[in-house]
């Protein structure tokens, strides 16, 4: 039993499609310049100061958000959803972390860098 709920669309040939596909890029090129506007004025807005003083637990020692940087410009910060007396990671975020290589602090290209954050303690983060 076939579960498809959507048609593929007709096929037809060059001559009869025309310039359709021309047609459809004005639209899309409005949305990608619209996207570009958003995008620059997110990039304008002005940071906030991180007053509190975070501290993190990592399998080699007590990490505070400074160290975490490590002479980086850029961190990435993903927070699991995962309190601690959480049984299980809700499964968004057990997606993610199954698409990333597993290991805290992940190189990422342009000098950013990836931890993986929880309230729980490492010790049960590392039970996942």
């Amino acid at each position: 039993m076939s579960t498809r709920t959507v048609d593929n669309p007709k096929i037809v040939s060059r001559e009869e499609n025309g310039s359709r596909p021309a047609k459809n890029y004005s639209p899309r090129k409005a949305a990608h310049r619209e996207r570009a506007a958003i995008a620059a004025e997110r990039r304008s807005l002005p940071w906030v100061k991180v007053e509190k003083n975070y501290v993190f637990e990592s399998p080699a020692a007590r990490k505070t958000l400074a160290d975490l940087f490590d002479g980086k410009s850029q961190l990435i910060v993903y927070q699991l959803m995962f309190g601690p007396n959480g049984k299980s990671l809700p499964q968004f975020c057990s997606f993610n972390m199954d698409h990333t290589d597993g290991s805290t602090g992940a190189s990422y290209p342009a000098g950013r860098f990836l931890y993986a954050v929880s309230r729980a303690p490492l010790s049960k983060n590392r039970s996942l």
